[in-house]
């Protein structure tokens, strides 16, 4: 496993792993056997970065993740989120929000907190000085956006800077070879601004596993079986189109295609760490060995024809 770092140098710089493990389905998807047996996988692979949501699976993720790692806690980089739609960024909510988040992980800090989603009825200025507040208590090591766009998160950096609070260093939004739209936005602020992207959705919902398969239905248990979210792309032509091609470039290579989408995105400057998904232990190896192939300039330029970059 790679290791790259997020953060300036100091108590608030993390290295993490290059593949990381998303824990949105502890509490849903997998109960807490499961979810102990992914996480102590995880570890055992080498991965470090494990990121989670006081959202998900209504709070029993951040507890699955905490009695699951117990006196491995520091052998890890959690990484949690407040401000889920409808709890918004109010200094309350944020207060509120972190001590809840410590009694369910079963830690006294956590390393990377996320502001999970903008909130426009909340001045950025308040979450933020919320959230320095966090970190010079030494409750958080170091902060970051989730799902913001460019201009909110130039705002925000511009907020920290002229008030002297700590600012976002990590910026968690949907990214994969099927969807590049950050790329025309917040991938280039992120390069000038050192603020690290962490990719989620990077096998866009499970399409580049190759599990999917043109004018068949979704195997049983996926999770773009039964309608789900995201299951209209089973019927889109053009996607599974792309798909083959990928396929085909990948193989070519002596790889298969998931190894391709987590490669991809691992390969980048910008990228410290892929969030990636898993529902069982098994998974968890394959993220984690994908990350192990690393693509060069010409292998970019190839897979720009395929699935060319916003214009």
């Amino acid at each position: 496993m790679r290791y790259k770092t997020i953060g300036a140098p100091g108590a608030g710089r993390l290295e993490v792993s290059t593949v990381g493990l998303g824990c949105n389905a502890f509490g849903s998807r997998c109960d807490e056997a499961a979810a102990a047996a992914i996480v102590g996988r995880a570890l055992d692979a080498g991965i470090n970065f494990f990121d989670t949501a006081n959202s998900y699976g209504e709070g029993l993720s951040e507890q699955f993740i905490g009695r699951a790692l117990g006196s491995r806690r520091k052998e890890a980089v959690i990484a949690t989120k407040f401000g889920a739609r409808g709890q918004g960024g109010k200094r309350e909510t944020v207060s509120a929000a972190v001590e809840k988040s410590l009694e369910d992980l079963g830690t006294d800090y956590i390393d990377l907190y996320q502001f999970h989603f903008p909130d426009p009825g909340t001045p950025i200025g308040e979450t933020l000085e919320a959230l320095d507040r966090l970190v010079r208590d030494g409750k958080v090591r170091a902060i970051g956006c989730s799902n913001f766009t460019g201009a909110q998160l130039e705002e925000a950096l511009k907020v920290s800077e002229e008030n002297g609070l700590a600012a976002f260093v990590t910026a968690q939004n949907p990214y994969s070879l099927l969807q590049r739209d950050i790329e025309a936005d917040l991938k280039p602020i992120c390069g000038a601004r050192g603020i690290g992207i962490l990719p989620y959705y990077p096998l866009f919902r499970g399409l580049l596993t190759g599990k999917y398969k043109w004018g068949e239905p979704a195997p049983a248990g996926s999770r773009l079986a039964g309608g789900g979210r995201g299951s209209e792309t089973l019927g889109d032509r053009a996607y599974f189109e792309k798909i083959a091609a990928l396929t085909a470039f990948a193989e070519a290579r002596g790889h298969g295609l998931l190894e391709l989408a987590i490669a991809w995105l691992a390969s980048q400057d910008e990228v410290p760490c892929v969030i990636s998904g898993a529902s069982r232990p098994e998974q968890v190896a394959a993220n984690a060995a994908a990350a192990d192939w690393r693509l060069g300039a010409a292998d970019f330029a190839a897979i720009d024809e395929v699935v060319p970059p916003p214009a």
